[in-house]
């Protein structure tokens, strides 16, 4: 099994800046892709960054340039840092990693979810 634990988020600002953490845990053989999602209420979940076990980013276009996704193979942890904050930036975001994690004997490719960490940009 494999525990992700986010934190990081608030309530800030507009123009304000907030790290996200997501680290995860458990029985974990490797890490591929890491990556945030975030789901604006009455609306869908959506992309904002992803990044490889290598440390190539992809990101949403609504936040390229404003925010920054790395991660610490070492620590199991990916971040976010995002700057220029908008409020429409605000919404539950939700960490996302693919592991490569034991299963009855066998290794297994599998996904998981964070439970989600709210950010709130005022204006």
């Amino acid at each position: 099994q494999v525990q992700l634990v986010e934190s990081g988020g608030g309530l800030v600002q507009a123009g304000g800046s907030l790290r996200l953490s997501c680290a995860a845990s458990g029985t974990i053989f490797s890490i591929n892709t890491m990556g945030w999602y975030r789901q604006a209420a009455g609306k869908q979940r959506d992309l904002v960054a992803t990044i490889t076990s290598g440390g190539s980013a992809n990101y949403g276009d609504s936040v390229k340039g404003r925010f920054t996704i790395s991660r610490d193979n070492a620590k199991n942890t990916v971040y976010l840092q995002m700057n220029s904050l908008k409020p429409e930036d605000t919404a539950v975001y939700y960490c996302n990693v693919n592991v490569l994690t034991y299963s009855d004997s066998a290794l297994v490719r599998k996904n998981y979810w964070g439970q989600g960490t709210q950010v709130t940009v005022s204006s």
